[in-house]
């Protein structure tokens, strides 16, 4: 059983990238620009942009976070969306999720101009994903594609089970990995709520994707011997031994899991980390015009 180390992957790319903003400063150009809006104070939601900004920082990006109260008027939001757009400074930019109930996520994510989309969640980038065109990938199917790309994990003519269908994860996982290319080019299954019979399923499965936010839904008994095993989830279960009264789990029992795997993600320090790679990797994209030429 070998871990996918999603800290020290992250590490990697992030040095990568550090050389080329060192070069491109060098030459006289400015740092890419990353900007983040939080509305409300949603704690996971305010560790993960501060995360994000601090990332910024490690790869010499200027990170600009704009933070306002859950009370905010979607109209409130509309106006920094669109301050955000025509400002020729910022790159890229993203709107943390979820919202304020009051809000239509919707319509925000519409209101975000595609070239600045490095969450790659507007409709255009979803788009150009699917037909296999150049664009924003969303940032954690993209780490996980990184992953089995760099940890050279085979993926052609693998069955691979996802388990999950939502927007951010499940559905663009299915059709990355579905599609011609390397990593690509598997058998995918999609389980999710209504799917009668996931633990036939999974279990026969060589490459096995959890997105589902159950903590620990995944067992023994669900995993196929020898299979790779990529567990998306982050939940927060009791534990009186820790001080915060809690501890972090995956939606895979990692202990019980682990022997029957090749590899493996842990949570914490498996897909989170990546996630916030890609994210920096759109953002670099934007920069560079390398999807949506500069004007």
């Amino acid at each position: 059983m070998k871990i996918i180390d999603g800290n020290a992957l992250a590490e990697t790319i992030k040095s990568e990238l550090r050389i080329k903003v060192l070069e491109a400063t060098a030459s006289g150009k400015r740092p890419p620009h990353l900007a983040a809006v939080l509305i409300g104070d949603n704690p996971a939601s305010r560790s993960y942009v501060t995360n994000k900004v601090k990332s910024c920082q490690d790869v010499g990006y200027k990170s600009t976070l704009i933070q306002r109260p859950a009370e905010l008027s979607q109209q409130a939001v509309l106006d920094i969306v669109h301050q955000l757009n025509e400002d020729p400074e910022i790159d890229g930019f993203i709107v943390q999720l979820p919202l304020p109930e009051h809000i239509i996520e919707m319509d925000i994510t519409l209101a975000i101009r595609p070239e600045k989309d490095v969450d790659g969640f507007h409709p255009m980038n979803l788009g150009l994903m699917t037909l296999g065109l150049p664009t924003y990938l969303p940032a954690t199917p993209m780490g996980i594609m990184q992953m089995l790309e760099r940890y050279h994990i085979d993926t052609a003519g693998k069955m691979c089970c996802v388990i999950g269908r939502s927007n951010i994860v499940g559905t663009p996982i299915s059709i990355l990995l579905s599609r011609k290319g390397n990593p690509g080019d598997a058998t995918v299954v999609m389980c999710h709520s209504r799917t009668p019979d996931i633990k036939k399923i999974s279990s026969e499965a060589d490459i096995l994707i959890v997105a589902l936010g159950r903590p620990q839904f995944v067992t023994p008994d669900m995993v196929k011997e020898g299979a790779v095993v990529i567990d998306v989830g982050i939940n927060r279960i009791p534990d009186p031994s820790k001080k915060s009264g809690f501890r972090l789990v995956g939606d895979v029992d990692f202990e019980r899991v682990s022997p029957k795997c090749n590899y493996i993600t842990p949570v914490p320090g498996g897909v989170g980390p990546m996630t916030v790679t890609s994210l920096l990797l759109n953002t670099w994209k934007a920069y560079s015009g390398e999807i949506y030429p500069k004007t």
